[in-house]
């Protein structure tokens, strides 16, 4: 779409070209921009003064201004150390003010007015930003309080969601040669136009895999000892080894969400102190369709 490609081209043109197409302005969601964000930012800002000055449609001034939000907003995630730099809390106080300031002014502009029945919600999401009380943060918070960044690193957290479900997936890496993963599954309930229940299921510990070209070359013979041990278990812990170790959690604990922004490639949500998720999308669910006349559960 030629509307806005990264604030290119000029506030008159680029609504020229959108009067041309039914589809919706559209920008490309980068988590690795150019240097140059503050001028970029300035010409966004520039274009949406410009063409309200003109007297072009409010709904294209507003369109440019959210794409702008966006930009901004990821920038702010880079400049602040992107989400290895969250989860080993390295990022500043001001730097999370900076992020905190965008997101608040992004979901000002929420397209989405219904988005808990959104089709756009459906699909693979990744995580950007979470707050000090989030799940995201927890489990950060359990790794390394429990093992230094020297041994195991969170290389990032990402969530499926689909059918009312979710699955989440933290990707931990030991000793930069033994990659696990952490999941928890659980239940979406609809509480209305833009609040969600969810109910944790089940959490998975899944074998571990060792890179073996990661592994120093002194460490290899008991690598092999290792796999060989393995291999003569007997079959049902074998089976357990591999199937990964499963811990019930049956809906005994949940959260209450609310959905403040939601869009096709970005997604906010707030728990019950008020505190942001940011979540990028990965991916859109095949199975994703409108729904319509939902009752919600109170």
């Amino acid at each position: 779409m030629a509307l806005l490609q990264h604030c290119s081209v000029s506030a008159t043109s680029a609504v020229r070209l959108s009067f041309s197409s039914s589809a919706p302005p559209r920008a490309s969601l980068s988590l690795h921009p150019e240097k140059k964000s503050h001028s970029r930012r300035m010409i966004c800002r520039a274009m949406v003064q410009e063409a309200a000055a003109q007297g072009i449609p409010s709904v294209y001034a507003r369109e440019m201004e959210r794409l702008s939000a966006k930009e901004s907003l990821i920038l702010a995630f880079n400049d602040a150390g992107g989400f290895e730099a969250l989860v080993t809390g390295k990022i500043t106080d001001l730097q999370k003010i900076d992020v905190n300031e965008r997101i608040t002014t992004l979901e000002r502009l929420n397209p989405t007015p219904r988005p808990t029945t959104s089709p756009y919600l459906e699909g693979r999401w990744s995580f950007e930003w979470f707050g000090s009380n989030t799940p995201g943060s927890l489990a950060a918070r359990v790794i390394f309080e429990r093992f230094p960044s020297s041994f195991v690193s969170l290389s990032s957290m990402d969530i499926v969601i689909k059918d009312a479900s979710t699955r989440a997936t933290a990707n931990v890496k030991l000793l930069n040669m033994i990659e696990n993963k952490v999941i928890l599954t659980s239940k979406l309930t609809v509480e209305g136009p833009l609040r969600m229940k969810e109910e944790y299921l089940e959490g998975m510990l899944e074998s571990p895999t060792v890179i073996e070209e990661a592994v120093p070359e002194q460490l290899r013979g008991l690598l092999g000892q290792a796999t060989t041990t393995l291999q003569q278990l007997p079959e049902p812990v074998k089976d357990t080894l591999a199937n990964g170790l499963r811990i019930p959690l049956g809906g005994s604990y949940q959260r209450f969400f609310m959905i403040s922004y939601l869009d096709d490639e970005i997604l906010i949500v707030r728990d019950t102190l008020g505190v942001p998720e940011v979540l990028t999308r990965v991916e859109t669910s095949s199975s994703s369709s409108v729904v319509e006349n939902v009752e919600y559960n109170s």
